[in-house]
């Protein structure tokens, strides 16, 4: 079995429509301690700036994907991380 150094972590962030919280959201996790090694939000189809909003934070991976529900969205961040 590998050692893992349990200070590494992803935060995985599934979004739908969140534009009005996603910067928040993004900043509270950024701001754990220890820090995270990566954050990542998963847009789940939204039609509103989550994306936008995204791509303008540093350091955080944005992926986007048709709207399939939290779950999926979910799963695909554990896929990507």
């Amino acid at each position: 079995m590998t050692d893992v150094d349990p200070s590494l972590f992803t935060v995985i962030i599934p979004a739908y429509n969140a534009a009005r919280w996603i910067v928040q959201a993004v900043t509270s996790a950024a701001q754990q301690q220890p820090s995270p090694i990566e954050i990542v939000v998963i847009d789940d189809g939204s039609t509103d700036d989550t994306a936008a909003l995204v791509r303008s934070l540093p350091l955080v991976r944005l992926v986007s994907q048709a709207n399939r529900g939290e779950a999926a969205a979910r799963n695909a961040g554990l896929c990507t991380a």
